[in-house]
Formats: C-alpha cells, structure tokens, sequence
C-alpha cells in the first residue's frame, strides 16, 4: 500500500525531463559545480575572516566570528574589541591558549599591512591571488564577490520573474483592453534608458544592494511577459479551459491550475539565462562606478582596478576567470535545462 501510494505521486513527465537533463553531461555536472561554489560561498565568513574562528584562553572559549571580544578579555589594555591583526593581541593569547584560523587570514575589507613594496603587491604566500590597490587580499574579495553577484541574480531572476509571469499570465487570459494597453506600455517601459537613469538617480541617493535590486526590478520583469503571454493565449481557447469556466471555476484557480503549468515549461529554459544575465548588469554597473557602495566585494570593481593597473594583471585576471567559470556554468545549465524540456526531445 505504502509503495501503491508513492507511485501515485510520481509524475512520469518530470522523471523524463529529469532524466533528460541528468544525460545532459556537460549542464549535470556544471549545476554540481555551481552549487558547489555557491554553497561554499555562503560560508564566506568561515573561508576568509581577518577574526580567527575559535579562541581558547585561559581555559575558555570564545568565537569571534560571532561574537565581539574586548581586548581587556584577552588581557589588553583598551575596552575596544580586539585587533586580531595586531601581532600584540594574538601573543597576549597564545600565552594562555591558542587561535584557530580560518583558511584565509584576511576578509575581503581587511589591509594588509605587511606587504612588502608598493601596492597593488603581486600573488605571495600569504595573498595567494595578490592585493589590490588599497592592499585589501584579491582571494577573499573574490569570495565574497562571487557570493554577493550570485545572490543578486537569483532575487532578481526570482522577483521579476513572478512579477513578468503574473503580468504576462493576466494579459494572455484577460485580453481584449488590458492586454492592448499593457503591450503599449511594455513597449514604451522596456525604451526607457536603464543605465541613464540609474546615473541621474545615484547621484540623489547612495546605491546599496537593495535599491539597486529596486531599480532593476522595475526593468527587468519584461523578460517573460512574452512568453507567459502567448502561452496563455494558445490555451485559454482549450476544452478543458472552456470546460472549467463553464462550470464556474474561478478565474484565478484555472490560472494558477490549469494553465499556469504549461507556460512555466517555457519560463524554466529561461531563468537560467535571466540569472547570468542579472549577473552581467551588476558587474557592468560596478565595472562603471554605479552599483555597490565604496568597498564592497564587486567582481565589477576588480575588473575596474585591473582596467586601471594593468601593470598588476592579477586582478583583471582573476575577476576575469571568476566571471567566465560563473557565466559558463550558468549557460550549460540553461542549455540543459532547454533540452530536458523540449518536446522533440526523445521520450517527450
């Protein structure tokens, strides 16, 4: 009974498309690696830190990655939190106890003072990518850029795909004056001058990652509307459609039930490349000066330091290497994707 009950739920469809895309060599294994990257991403803060993860003192322990510690704790003299940087506080510890480090001794906003010559300084053994030009450590910049890229792609993709597929989904059902107005504006909307008004705005308020996700929103949910929208064009004159608002269904239930599902088959090939693409307009932005605050971890921004030291191609280098694998990724995905629900495919 209990397996009867499991089949039920199976849906054969979504196992083909499944098995299709696991075929699919090339996209399987780059969602593996881009996962990889991504999840280990997210535990920045463990990787590279300028804080060292654990701190055992005088038979205590402390973790300053969580938490922050007065130098007075470790037996300093200021109240302030302590410099883990500072070769005197780690010898007040070592005296008492020990440090665990993280694998990279430097966050992506830490100096690193010790560098030999002038900055940007090249790879070495403690900046295993070299510095920037403020001496800040590549590797950790890198890390934490690669986190804050992708993060802003997936809420971008995310939000303005809800927000293309209602829009698109409203006009492809309704028709008639919404669906003639609404192309009438995407038309103009999708003219307006994105970058232009981006410049004109950052010079009233301090972009941060919000507001630029804000403004890109307000740009970029058109990219599904045209898809969404025929689709519901085409089955909004089905049988079962018809059968449905005979018998009183609600709109919104033969939306979201009936039709909804075969206008995400398209929308899913899509979103892959919606988020490589988000991906590009941050780092086009950084790249310029509009996007990220000052300081923050910005493929973009690298990109611009090695456009402005080319005697340091390090850092164009290493941007660029992080971009091309990130992208490259994102594109086999998206092809995998594609063909795991395409019908000519074998088995559709």
């Amino acid at each position: 009974m209990l397996l009867s009950r499991k089949n039920k739920h199976r849906n054969p469809m979504w196992e083909e498309r499944w098995e299709t895309f696991r075929n699919h060599k090339r996209g399987f294994y780059s969602l593996w690696i881009f996962s990889i990257l991504f999840v280990l991403s997210l535990f920045a803060e463990i990787i590279a830190n300028d804080k060292p993860l654990v701190v055992n003192y005088d038979s205590g322990w402390y973790f300053p990655i969580a938490k922050p510690y007065a130098e007075t704790r470790f037996g300093g003299e200021f109240e302030t939190e302590a410099d883990y940087t500072d070769p005197y506080v780690v010898e007040l510890i070592e005296e008492k106890g020990f440090l665990i480090w993280p694998l990279i001794r430097f966050s992506y906003d830490t100096i690193n003072f010790d560098v030999v010559g002038s900055v940007p300084s090249a790879p070495s053994e403690a900046n295993l990518l070299g510095t920037d030009d403020k001496g800040r450590d590549v590797l950790a910049r890198v890390i934490y850029g690669f986190r804050i890229s992708v993060l802003f792609g997936f809420v971008l993709t995310i939000v303005s795909s809800v927000i293309g597929v209602a829009v698109g989904a409203s006009q492809g059902y309704y028709g008639g004056w919404l669906d003639l107005f609404g192309q009438r504006f995407i038309e103009v909307w999708s003219g307006m001058p994105t970058l232009f008004l981006l410049i004109i705005l950052s010079s009233f308020v301090e972009p941060n990652f919000w507001w630029l996700l804000g403004i890109m929103v307000l740009f970029s949910w058109m990219g599904l509307v045209g898809i969404v929208r025929a689709e519901f064009l085409r089955c909004r004159n089905f049988d079962y459609v018809r059968a449905a608002q005979a018998m009183g269904v609600d709109d919104k239930r033969i939306m979201w039930r009936h039709m909804l599902p075969n206008a995400m088959v398209a929308s899913l090939t899509m979103m892959p490349f919606i988020l490589s693409g988000s991906v590009t307009t941050l780092t086009s932005l950084d790249f310029l000066g509009f996007g990220l605050p000052a300081g923050s971890p910005s493929l973009g921004e690298l990109l611009a330091q090695g456009k402005a030291n080319l005697q340091a191609p390090w850092l164009g280098l290493s941007a660029f290497a992080v971009l091309s694998i990130m992208l490259t990724l994102l594109v086999f995905i998206g092809e995998a994707v594609r063909d795991a629900f395409d019908p000519h495919q074998k088995g559709h």
